[in-house]
Parts: structure tokens; sequence; C-alpha cells
């Protein structure tokens, strides 16, 4: 059985206690992880305190920090492989995404390694004559970063890239089902030449340690990836240490198909966007909204493709479909799908977990037309399950599309260039895709709109989001400043 420790101002211990880490694939015991207490996160937001007013980080130029970035990104190419399988066999994510998605993480770290010594303060042209005025952007502080356990390596990249370009100190918290990448990327980290303390690894549960970390007194900031409950709790923490927040959480997004789409083109994106990685995606188009034209066609090549995904073991190149985290997921995708299921939905495939060991889940379509309010539509399922509505015109397109309390993620699937404008103009949410499906790219940044969260990761503003402001006045008259209390 693998052991894994946290880091904590530049050592490795094994912390307070210790929990045992499942294989989805398996069900089965593979791994002993650290569980952080209050003293481990008092310990590891101490570190980040020092870290940042230490000289050795303090006053490191912003090209030197480029510099270690850029060493950072080059030793995560180097390991990729290796991080690759640990989050394979922790989360269950099948290892040819793992292996891209981990390869590219290398990127990210690259942009905001570049990105360090171009976050620039402003001259005000000030309206006395006698002063110059100028902005500096300094780092906020010491930096909470708490991330889920689905592409964390990716979802910490856009937390500790642009948080460590502006100077700030991390205080990671991986999430307690499947830390093994992270507390692994730890290792890779230590390599890199980064002052002790600069980045803190830890993992917990929510009440002894991510609640404590993020009410924590210390901390500047939380930068936090999950669903709307846990973002709740820490908004309500923040009103202890007054943190600002970003809070990326979860979609129900919309996926919409015109009569005068690309069949072909959109029935693969659809089925990349709903059952890659398992479904267990925060910008998941689970939301499948299509003209009832060309409805019945789709649906046909819809399940077809559905039916014929290779479900196996996720350390299998062959695999396109591998098991859900964990049992919990599992069952609350049974759940939800009896109760839309009596709600009037109709199940077209899937729908019933697949025996044998490990949390496996086949691809799972419902057609809703028949039932508008079904528990499908409104809950995020984080598996591989969609959800199908159609409409008659655009207007009832995209009243279907809004009818959701998030906004993370879009797509709109049209030959029509003035409709996909119109739909750009009136889609609630942060990311809007037309005619493809799950692009990234460190240089555009993510996000969305209510029950999805708010704040920016990935590109500029994500960096500048890790600064604050300090305004500079400077007198330049030679002349004494005249006494205030005599009259002129």
């Amino acid at each position: 059985m693998q052991q894994f420790q946290q880091y904590i101002g530049g050592r490795f211990d094994a912390g307070t206690a210790q929990f045992d880490s499942l294989d989805p694939a398996t069900g089965q015991v593979w791994a002993r992880m650290p569980e952080a207490r209050e003293a481990d996160v008092t310990r590891a937001v101490q570190a980040a305190e020092d870290a940042f007013f230490a000289p050795d980080w303090a006053d490191m130029t912003a090209t030197q920090r480029g510099k270690l970035l850029m060493r950072l990104a080059d030793l995560v190419a180097e390991n990729a492989q290796r991080l690759a399988a640990l989050e394979t066999r922790d989360t269950g994510k099948i290892i040819r995404e793992t292996s891209a998605q981990i390869a590219y993480v290398a990127d990210y770290y690259r942009y905001y390694a570049g990105l360090a010594d171009k976050i620039e303060g402003a001259h005000l042209p000030i309206d006395k004559p006698d002063m110059e005025v100028w902005l500096r952007r300094e780092p906020l502080g010491v930096v909470a970063a708490v991330v889920p356990w689905n592409s964390q390596l990716f979802l910490s990249a856009v937390k500790i890239g642009p948080a460590l370009a502006a100077g700030c100190t991390v205080v990671l918290k991986a999430s307690e089902e499947a830390p093994a990448p992270m507390l692994e990327f730890a290792r890779i980290f230590d390599q890199a030449g980064f002052p002790p303390g600069v980045l803190n690894v830890i993992t917990g549960f929510g009440a002894s340690c991510g609640s404590v970390l993020t009410a924590h007194p210390r901390v500047a900031h939380v930068a936090f990836t999950g669903g709307p409950a846990t973002a709740r709790h820490i908004v309500r923490n923040s009103a202890e240490n007054l943190a600002s927040t970003s809070l990326e959480l979860g979609g129900k997004s919309p996926f919409i198909v015109f009569e005068d789409a690309d069949l072909e083109s959109a029935v693969n994106a659809q089925i990349s966007g709903i059952f890659a990685a398992t479904g267990q995606s925060c910008v998941a188009g689970s939301r499948l909204i299509i003209a009832n034209k060309i409805k019945d066609e789709f649906l046909a090549r819809l399940k077809e493709k559905a039916e014929a995904v290779v479900i196996g073991a996720p350390d299998d190149m062959a695999t396109e479909v591998g098991p859900l985290c964990t049992e919990a997921q599992r069952s609350h995708a049974l759940s939800l799908i009896a109760s839309s299921v009596e709600q009037g939905a109709k199940l077209i495939t899937g729908g019933t977990a697949l025996p044998g060991e490990g949390y496996y889940f086949p691809p799972t379509i419902l057609d809703c037309t028949a039932a508008p309010e079904a528990a499908c539509l409104r809950q995020e399922f984080f598996g591989p399950v969609l959800s199908v509505l159609s409409f008659d015109s655009e207007e009832e397109a995209l009243a279907l599309a809004n009818d959701t309390a998030f906004g993370l993620a879009s797509g709109v699937f049209t030959q029509n260039l003035t409709r996909a404008h119109r739909m750009i103009r009136r889609l609630r949410a942060g990311i809007v895709w037309v005619n493809t499906y799950r692009a990234v790219s460190p240089i555009a940044p993510f996000g969305g709109h209510g029950l999805s969260g708010h704040g920016r990761e990935g590109g500029l503003q994500a960096a500048l989001d890790y600064t604050k402001v300090k305004a500079v006045w400077l007198r330049t008259s030679d002349d004494p400043i005249p006494d205030p209390f005599v009259m002129r």
C-alpha cells in the first residue's frame, strides 16, 4: 500500500492523522493519505505567511519568479506520465484523458511564467500640477486554493500559476477524494527551486481542514473550485477574515443544436461534452436542446455512439469511459434518474449501474420533452447522464437554455453566423462555444454566473485578481508646504 505525505514549509510529513483512499475501478483501498487537521492547517498558513515576507521571495524580481515557474512547467512535462498514472489510479479517470490533460497543464505554468513580469501598474494624469501619482500592483498575500478531485492538476495550475506569478504564496487543499496527484505534485514542485513555504499542499476533511483554512485570519484570498453548497460555507467563512474569493462552481450547461448544424460534428461534440471524463466535468454539456426537425435523427445517432462507447479499466488505453470516482456519485445518479423517470422523463439508453466491482456507470440519455421540470434538468449529476429537450424556434431554444440557476458554459451548433451572434449575446453563461465544445487555453479566462460562481481563472485577468492596487503620491515642488492654519 502506497503512503503519501503532506508538504508544509518545504518539508514532507505524514500529518496529524491518516485515511484510506479507494481505487474507483475496484472499490478497494490502495493508499494511505495524510489527514490535515487544525494544527497542520495552522502550520501551513504560517509557513506561507513567513515565506511571503521573507526576503528570498518578497525581494525576488518578477522575472526571477517567472523563471522558477518555467522550471516548474518543465518538471510537470517531464513527470506527466507518472502524474497521469496516479490520477487515473486514484480518481478512475481514463489514462488517455489524464495523459493528454496533464501534458497540457505544463503550458499553463509556462503562460504564467511569461506573464510574471508583465503585471503592470499605471501613471495617473492627476489634476494637481505639483504631484506625480502612480499605481503599483502588489500581491494579495496568502492564498487558500481549494480544488476538487476531478481535473485537479489543471484546476490547481490556474490558481497556483497566477498566484505565484503575482508574488503571492499558497496553501493548496487537495480534495479528500483522490488527493494522490496533488501530493505527488508537491514533490515535483519541491525540485523547482522555490523558497520553502511558497507552496504548501495538504488534504483533509471539511470541518477539521477546509473550514479552518478558509476562515484563517492570515488568508487574504480563497480560490475555490467545487459545488455551490461548499462555496456557501466558504463565503460565510470569509466573513471572518474578509478574504476576497473566486468561486468556480458547477453547471447544467446547455448544448444547443439548430437544424442547420453539421450533425456529425455536433453528435461527436455532444458525446465528448457529456461522456468524456465519465461526465465528471463542471462544463459538461448535460442539457441537449435540439431542434424538433432533426431530433429523431440526432438522437438515433447519439444513442448508437453512446452504446458503442468502450467501458473498461481506466488504465487501459482502449477505454473510453471509466468508473465514477465514488460510490456516492453513482448512488446520486441512480436517485436522480429514478426521480426524473417518475416525473415523466423517458430513458433512451443506460440508467443502471453496471455489475461487478468498481463504480461503473454507462452513458445515459433521458428524453425530458414530457418532463420539463424533471430533477435531471435542475441538478448537476457529475456523471455521464444527458437530459434532452427540444424546440421549434430560436426564442424557445434561448429560453430553455437560460432556464437554469447555473451559468458556466454553453454550446451552440449552427451554420448561421447571425444566429450564432444573437445567441452569444443573450446566453447567460461565462463561456459560449460555437460549433465546438470543451476547448480551453491558458490564454482564455473561464468562469460562470449565478450558481456557477464568480471570478475568472486563466488569462491575464486571473493574475491581476491576485494583486491589490496601491496608489503612490509624490510631491514634486521644492516649496515648503504652506502652514494650513495661516489664512492667506
